[in-house]
C-alpha cells in the first residue's frame, strides 16, 4: 500500500495555500477526498473559501476560529478565546490523522502555531508520525523548523520577488 507523502510548503512569499489547493484539485480529479483545516486566518464568513465549498463533499474546508480577523490582529482577550477554537481545530486534525478519514489532509498555516507557542515541533512531529498509511499530508507556514525536516518527504520553499513594475 502507498504510504502517503508528507510535504511542507513554507516561505515568506504568497502562494503556499494556493500550491496546497492545487494538489487538492489534482487529488479530487483522481476521485480522492480532501480535508483542509486552516489556522490563524479567522472565520470563513465572507471569504474566498466560499468558492471551495462548491467542491463538497469531496473537499471539505474548516476554520475553527470565530473572529473575522486573523489571530495576530486580535486583542489579548480575543486571543484567549480563539485559542480554545484553535485547540478544537487541532483535536479535529489529530482525529482525521488517526482515522485516515481522507486521502489528503492540508493543515494550512499550522507551522505558524509554533511562532505563537500554541504548538511545539515535537507535537507537530508526533502528528506527522501518527498519519495513516495511504494518507497524504501537507503542512504550510512561513518557516520550516529544522526539527521537522527529517519526518517529511518533500519541502517546497515559496519566495516572491517583485520589481514593482507593472
Amino acid at each position: 500500500m502507498d504510504k502517503g507523502k508528507v510535504q511542507i510548503i513554507y516561505g515568506s512569499g504568497k502562494g503556499k495555500t494556493g500550491a496546497a489547493l492545487g494538489r487538492a484539485i489534482q487529488m479530487l480529479n483522481q476521485g480522492k477526498t480532501v480535508i483542509v483545516i486552516q489556522f490563524l486566518k479567522g472565520s470563513t464568513a465572507g471569504t474566498d473559501s466560499e468558492i471551495l465549498k462548491r467542491l463538497e463533499p469531496e473537499l471539505k474546508i474548516f476554520r475553527f476560529e470565530k473572529q473575522t480577523v486573523g489571530f495576530k490582529d486580535l486583542s489579548p482577550e480575543e486571543k484567549q478565546e480563539e485559542l480554545m477554537n484553535i485547540r478544537n481545530g487541532l483535536n479535529f486534525a489529530k482525529k482525521v490523522i488517526r482515522t485516515g478519514e481522507c486521502d489528503l489532509l492540508i493543515l494550512d498555516e499550522i507551522l505558524e502555531l509554533l511562532d505563537y507557542g500554541i504548538m511545539d515541533e515535537d507535537q507537530i512531529r508526533a502528528m506527522v508520525q501518527e498519519k495513516e498509511d495511504g494518507m497524504e499530508l501537507i503542512l504550510t507556514g512561513r518557516r520550516c523548523p529544522d526539527g521537522l525536516k527529517s519526518v517529511v518527504d518533500c519541502i517546497s520553499h515559496m519566495e516572491n520577488e517583485c520589481t514593482g513594475k507593472q
